[in-house]
């Protein structure tokens, strides 16, 4: 089953490295992958973190994208305007924009959905809810078909929810099932960890947070707070606390290689020996680009172009290897 798996995402790899071979006068493979400061030509970054997959979320996450990749990945294109709506208004009430792939997973991104229980909408709102926080719902009127003003409540609902449980898995649990019912999971594991306390929530509602971090893990590329527990969150260490900085004469000595395919930045950097928070300095975004299918043009010290070439398939090969291992 292993073998398949990797074989599987292997094909894929070759496939994405071809359509981006195929697409590459449209790829995003330029100079603007780094940003340098103007003003000391100096790149910072900080708090750089690695999200991890929970182990018990692999198998789901693995069948979920090869199932619904396909359909997901033209949702890429097509809902680019929707997406960019959602990420203006979650940060209007300083919530993760990446929340917004929970719309993604209760409609679909669709406005005229009605579930089994009565939620309506892209956000899936249910009609007390929605009147609770002031849409309008009579007649042939129902305000939560309309994108705007159901992400405003959408939003209100999800920071009411982590005010209370301070754990965006849970909320996305307690937006499914309710709150009460997320509550008395709790309760009866004694744990507020969801991956603890799963078990005695409804089988809909823990396949949805599944669902959720999928989603994410697919147009993303790779985890963030919103697919982590509160403790794992809590637990999560910088990679080096020491901060770099590239300058002028250090961007001098760089060489451009274009790559494309499911390469992992942290496999690179221990086949060619060199520092990751430095190598993700220079190279911004490098995973989630690759992941979304794009060429990208990588940089390296000159003296690290050869070793990148002599293993460059052991790289790819190994880098395929810890995403379906959840690395």
């Amino acid at each position: 089953m292993q073998h398949l798996r990797y074989l599987l995402l292997f094909i894929f790899s070759i496939y994405v490295e071809v359509n981006a071979f195929a697409q590459k006068g449209n790829s995003m493979a330029t100079d603007s992958n780094l940003v340098v400061n103007s003003s000391n030509n100096k790149s910072v970054v900080d708090n750089d973190y690695e999200f991890k997959l929970n182990p018990r979320a692999i198998a789901f996450v693995d069948d979920y994208i090869k199932k619904n990749s396909r359909e997901l990945e033209k949702m890429r294109q097509w809902g680019k305007g929707y997406f960019n709506l959602y990420d203006g208004i979650l940060k209007e009430y300083n919530i993760p924009v990446e929340m917004k792939y929970l719309s993604v997973v209760e409609s679909h991104l669709r406005s005229n959905l009605v579930s089994w229980a009565g939620a309506v909408g892209p956000w899936q709102l249910m009609s007390y809810e929605a009147q609770r926080f002031g849409l309008k719902i009579r007649g042939k009127v129902d305000e939560r078909t309309d994108y705007i003003k159901s992400t405003h409540v959408a939003c209100k609902l999800m920071k009411e929810l982590y005010k209370e449980f301070g754990d965006w898995l849970l909320v996305v649990a307690a937006y499914n099932g309710g709150a009460g019912r997320v509550k008395g999971a709790i309760r009866k594991s004694g744990s507020k960890d969801f991956w603890n306390l799963q078990y005695h929530l409804a089988e809909e509602t823990r396949t949805h947070v599944k669902k959720f971090i999928a989603t994410h893990y697919l147009f993303e590329g790779d985890g963030s707070i919103t697919t982590q527990t509160a403790a794992e969150n809590q637990n999560q260490q910088p990679m080096s606390s020491e901060t770099f900085t590239i300058d002028s004469s250090t961007l001098a000595g760089l060489v451009k290689i274009e790559i494309y395919g499911r390469y992992k930045s942290s496999v690179i950097c221990n086949f060619i020996k060199m520092n990751l928070q430095e190598f993700r300095i220079i190279n911004y975004n490098l995973d989630k680009e690759l992941a979304s299918g794009k060429s990208y043009v990588m940089r390296v010290p000159k003296e690290k172009e050869i070793l990148f070439n002599e293993h460059k398939n052991q790289i790819l090969e190994q880098s395929i290897q810890e995403i379906l291992n959840g690395y």
